[in-house]
């Protein structure tokens, strides 16, 4: 049954239409009960509307005498005994105004009257009849009145902050660490959901306020873009007809998912440092889980990429590469443009497939570019890789799979690389699952880091 009341009662505020039908009932004696059920809501729902936005009308002119409640009976009213300068023949008030000559406030014998009809519903009096003779203040329900009463109490009461001194200070000893050390809210909600009394929406209104010891440019996504520039359609160049692109095209790479819809797809890419050549990174990033493999390449050409897969490989084993590395999906870098090897081992053994994307279209590989992103906050873009090793670039990539992420539901790519990948990969690549609470996402992680070998080196 109260689930059926329930659903006859909308959940939504009342708007000014509502409030103006509230006002035409009260004029035609309606009930809460029949003006409730034509508004779908319920009836102490319109009671406190009527009781909250009501506003007091006063009589004009001062007639606080007649509204002593012992007005009728009273001997002080009469004209000699209350005006001292009574003259039958020359007084203008010959009848009884002579209150104004003797004030209420003086007088000993004043009892306020107050009327019945407004301490029971409909507690207004809109539908009275005698409000022309009546001398008392008048409670009336205006539609108008009561949408502006409304309105300012929603800002009002949508203004400050609604959590105690010492929860926002607790709050601000456990997020403002977090954020300080790079990582994005929806890991820190993903995490510390049960421990955070507001919401993710709220929580970025506090950081705009200045509440918490971190700021906003301590988040890695608040800061603004760039505006992007207009969106070209593809270009059509001669790439289109290059040799290393014949049957490896995107069409090609959906009419292969097609008939084989069960297959995994890897995602392939380089992210390069300073503009001079040097060291530049690997990526793989399996679609199933966002788990991101990172190789340090010593130089970003086709030699370093199949050496790279190569060495890949012969960690594995052929068998768990072809199972987890059945298919590659690339963009047309220069370091790219020898699928042959590889797609084959230093045997000869076909290994994988490749596909490559259609040029200057990165979105058809686009959850790889997000998760460059990650790498950027890191290791920002321009700064040379020339200091860093495998085991930096290691500590790292654990640091990036262990971020929870919303597209992942709250779960982290470890998490889901646990269900969905050998362990072995992980294991064998060289990538720890890093805790939650220590996670970070600064170029400090991978600094410190260095520091640290540099000074075991010496």
């Amino acid at each position: 049954m109260n689930n059926r009341k329930n659903a006859l009662h909308n959940q939504k505020h009342l708007t000014l239409s509502d409030r103006t039908y509230i006002e035409q009932e009260l004029l035609q004696k309606s009930s809460f009960t029949s003006i409730a059920s034509n508004l779908k809501k319920d009836s102490t729902t319109i009671a406190k509307e009527i009781k909250r936005y009501s506003r007091d009308v006063p009589v004009k002119g001062n007639r606080s005498c007649i509204k002593c409640k012992n007005y009728e009976d009273c001997d002080l009213l009469s004209r000699e005994s209350s005006c001292s300068h009574y003259n039958k023949k020359y007084c203008p008030f010959y009848c009884r105004k002579c209150y104004r000559y003797y004030p209420p406030s003086e007088c000993l014998y004043y009892i306020p009257f107050q009327c019945d009809k407004i301490k029971k519903p409909p507690y207004v009096c809109n539908y009275c009849n005698d409000q022309k003779d009546c001398p008392l203040t008048k409670k009336i329900y205006d539609a108008a009145y009561a949408q502006k009463q409304y309105e300012k109490t929603l800002v009002k009461t949508r203004q400050g902050i609604n959590v105690t001194p010492e929860e926002l200070q607790e709050l601000n000893e456990l997020i403002s660490p977090l954020i300080l050390k790079g990582q994005p809210l929806s890991h820190i909600f993903a995490v510390h959901a049960d421990e955070i009394p507001v919401c993710r929406r709220t929580l970025y209104n506090y950081l705009d306020q200045r509440i918490f010891q971190a700021r906003n440019i301590d988040l890695p996504r608040r800061v603004r873009y760039k505006k992007r520039k207009k969106k070209s359609a593809p270009r059509t160049s001669k790439n289109l007809q290059q040799v290393y692109r014949n049957k490896r095209t995107y069409i090609d790479f959906e009419r292969f998912m097609e008939a084989h819809p069960d297959v995994d797809v890897v995602e392939m890419d380089t992210v390069k440092g300073g503009r001079a050549s040097g060291k530049c990174l690997l990526t793989f990033l399996f679609r199933s889980c966002s788990f991101m493999l990172v190789i340090l390449l010593p130089t970003c050409t086709q030699k370093s990429v199949i050496d790279a897969i190569n060495n890949l490989t012969a960690t594995l084993g052929i068998r768990l590469f072809r199972k987890y590395f059945p298919v590659l999906l690339t963009d047309n870098g220069s370091e790219f443009k020898n699928p042959w090897d590889i797609e084959t081992d230093d045997e000869g053994r076909h290994r994988t497939y490749v596909f490559f994307c259609d040029p200057y279209v990165s979105n058809q590989k686009s959850r790889l570019e997000n998760n460059h992103e990650y790498i950027r906050y890191i290791i920002p873009k321009g700064r040379s890789m020339y200091k860093y090793t495998q085991d930096t670039i290691n500590l790292m990539t654990s640091h990036i799979n262990s971020t929870a992420r919303d597209s992942l539901n709250g779960a982290s790519p470890f998490d889901l690389a646990d269900l969905l990948l050998d362990k072995r990969i992980p294991l064998l690549a060289g990538l720890k699952k890093v805790s939650p609470d220590e996670v970070m996402l600064k170029p400090a992680l991978i600094e410190s880091n260095n520091s640290k070998e540099a000074a075991y080196d010496e």
